[in-house]
């Protein structure tokens, strides 16, 4: 039950993008079609569950001064790892999503979870934290991108040669990076407002907003 609570708490209790607002480079760039949300959120998702996998296993070994130089260089190994497999095997999906494959070792969700839970916790619950997280990260990032291609190109690009025509579309704007802030604000304010109304039909107080600053972040200040 333990690994299934911390595996959903990464799904939607502490979703990266809607809860957390982390990671909004790549959720921006990359949410142009739902293929590319669906590649990125994969590979992050395998660099997650292995890095945190490995840093729980390590962590009674690295020391606590270079920890964060030593998390990196994990993540980056990972990385690498996705990165040639992608080229190897999917060089459409790896060109298209270019640089952001690369750019996931600086990403603040992947350091933060190593950081925050993989170095505290055992091996079987940080590969729950790591899964749960990455499922977490790959639904935001297609339910963004299926708002954008559907409005701007009338389309959905499942993977490779599976889409389908849906309408509305196409509006131009949707697929260009102001379309990104607005489609990401929207969902945004959607989701908040159904969990102010879901606390008060429960008799909770609505949830406070998110600090968005370094001080404040919620995956590294918080102790589990």
């Amino acid at each position: 039950m333990k690994f299934v609570s911390q595996a959903l708490n990464g799904i939607f209790r502490e979703n990266p993008i809607f809860k957390l607002v982390l990671g909004l480079c790549p959720t921006l760039a990359v949410t142009t079609s739902l293929e590319n949300a669906i590649g990125m959120g994969l590979a992050a998702t395998f660099v997650l569950v292995c890095s945190n996998v490995l840093v729980s296993a390590l962590r009674k070994f690295i020391p606590a001064a270079v920890h964060i130089p030593c998390y990196i260089v994990i993540i980056a190994t990972f990385v690498t790892a996705i990165d040639l497999m992608m080229q190897a095997y999917l060089p459409a999906l790896s060109k298209s999503l270019g640089i952001f494959i690369p750019l996931i070792v600086v990403n603040c969700i992947i350091l933060g979870r190593a950081e925050a839970y993989a170095s505290r916790n055992p091996v079987f619950m940080s590969f729950a934290d790591g899964l749960g997280t990455g499922i977490g990260f790959t639904l935001a990032l297609s339910l963004v991108a299926s708002v954008r291609e559907i409005a701007g190109a009338g389309t959905l690009t499942v993977w490779g040669d599976i889409a389908f025509k849906v309408n509305p579309g196409p509006v131009t704007l949707a697929v260009l990076p102001a379309g990104g802030f607005i489609a990401l604000g929207l969902l945004l304010a959607a989701i908040n407002a159904f969990s102010s109304w879901n606390a008060r039909r429960h008799g909770s107080p609505p949830p406070l907003p998110v600090n968005l600053d370094c001080r404040h972040c919620t995956m590294c200040n918080k102790s589990k």
